[in-house]
């Protein structure tokens, strides 16, 4: 087989070696991680990559491969044209591999050790003010199960700082409406329990216990929001709800769900919430992630200081 130069080679020919120690690493990950099958998959097309091109240029043991190797396969894929953050990614992949293999005695050396991680501007999805939310939350009109469940869907996302995949997997027992909380079940499978406020509260009851209940084999399932066939919802519906909603009141069409749950983290930061509660809310593993929000906070106070301010 010739060699690719872009870094894309495919994996028939990976060397036992090699594929047994990609398999080692995912199931530590998925039994002492918990990490989601869509992202063990990912890891695994990353490794099955790397692997591949380093066999195909002469190392086929894992011992023999070497920083440069790992440098030279990232160089490959930067002339491919694939983007700094894809490239970043592939060598926290790699890094996490290699020292897995370290640690579990399998090599003497980390690659990827002195290899530095490129320099990455930090983007967030687009943020809409507290009134374009307001906005967005009227979107879904009428009094069918359609807009029943729209409405709480989109009360969710922005109330609790919920990922869409944290709201559709969200459960009729994981709310507690006397408390106005629910409790969601995130990345890793962790739970945290979230505040959700009153109005999300009166949609989430409105939607339980009026709409969902019409649609077929809803007294059976455990899954707040459902489709018109009483299955749960699912990721690309969810996205599609809070798309079409934004379209329909004339908002960016790069509004998705992650616009509301960045909204309510500056919303949040800006009327005064310290970093630690926020990080909690939404879920972090590190309050790293969440200091992003701090930077959005100061350009608010520029903004209102160039707008008020006599000399600004």
């Amino acid at each position: 087989m010739p060699k690719a130069q872009d870094g894309s080679a495919g994996t028939a020919e990976l060397p036992r070696e090699f594929a047994t120690a990609v398999d080692d690493f995912l199931t530590a990950l998925r039994v002492e991680a918990g990490l989601a099958r869509t992202t063990l998959a990912a890891y695994r097309g990353d490794l099955e990559r790397l692997l591949a091109w380093t066999a195909e240029h002469g190392r086929r043991r894992l011992a023999a491969i070497r920083d440069d190797d790992v440098i030279d396969f990232l160089g490959a894929r930067r002339a491919a044209g694939i983007g700094e953050a894809t490239v970043a990614h592939h060598l926290t992949v790699a890094r996490m591999f290699f020292r897995f293999l370290v640690a579990e005695g399998e090599l003497e050396r980390d690659p990827t050790a002195r290899i530095v991680s490129p320099r990455l501007r930090r983007f967030l999805p687009s943020l809409l003010s507290p009134a374009d939310v307001e906005v967005l939350l009227a979107a879904p009109k009428g009094e069918g199960w359609r807009a029943e469940r729209d409405r709480a869907l989109l009360e969710v996302l922005y109330a609790a700082g919920a990922r869409i995949s944290e709201a559709i997997a969200l459960r009729t027992d994981a709310i507690e409406p006397s408390l106005r909380v629910l409790r969601l079940t995130g990345k890793g499978q962790k739970t945290r329990v979230v505040p959700c406020g009153e109005n999300a509260r009166v949609a989430l009851a409105r939607w339980i216990g009026g709409g969902r209940m019409r649609l077929p084999n809803a007294a059976q399932r455990a899954e707040v929001f459902l489709s018109k066939t009483g299955r749960p919802l699912d990721r690309l519906t969810g996205w599609r709800i809070v798309k079409s909603a934004a379209r329909a009141v004339g908002l960016p069409s790069d509004v998705s769900p992650h616009t509301l749950r960045h909204s309510f983290a500056s919303h949040l930061i800006e009327g005064g919430a310290d970093l630690r509660s926020v990080q909690e809310m939404l879920g972090h593993a590190s309050i790293r992630t969440t200091e992003v929000y701090t930077h959005l906070d100061t350009e608010h106070v520029l903004a209102i200081h160039r707008l008020h301010h006599p000399r600004g």
